[in-house]
């Protein structure tokens, strides 16, 4: 399965990047090799993710980090909304 970052997840990956750089820069390579490794099972098992309540909205949580895939399934494609530190307010996701 494709997996496809939107716009809104590029912009996430960044403050996820300067998150890491700031504040547990020794965490950072660990935080990147569990993105990757969770981007690997969701595109093998696309609907592994919960159910939001958001019409094929499901979220997925990144090991060992305080962030979640927030994406959908698009035929053969899998396209991230966003990357979602959970600490914050899940009313500004925009959705």
């Amino acid at each position: 399965m494709e997996i496809v970052y939107l716009p809104s997840a590029v912009a996430d990956l960044q403050w996820m990047r300067l998150y890491y750089s700031r504040v547990f820069p020794q965490g950072a390579r660990r935080a990147r090799q569990h993105l990757l490794a969770t981007e690997r099972l969701l595109a093998d098992n696309p609907y592994a993710g919960e159910a939001t309540g958001i019409a094929d909205v499901r979220e997925f949580p990144i090991r060992r980090t305080p962030f979640s895939i927030i994406y959908r399934v698009r035929s053969r494609r899998l396209e991230i909304l966003r990357v979602w530190d959970q600490r914050g307010d899940p009313h500004k996701l925009g959705f």
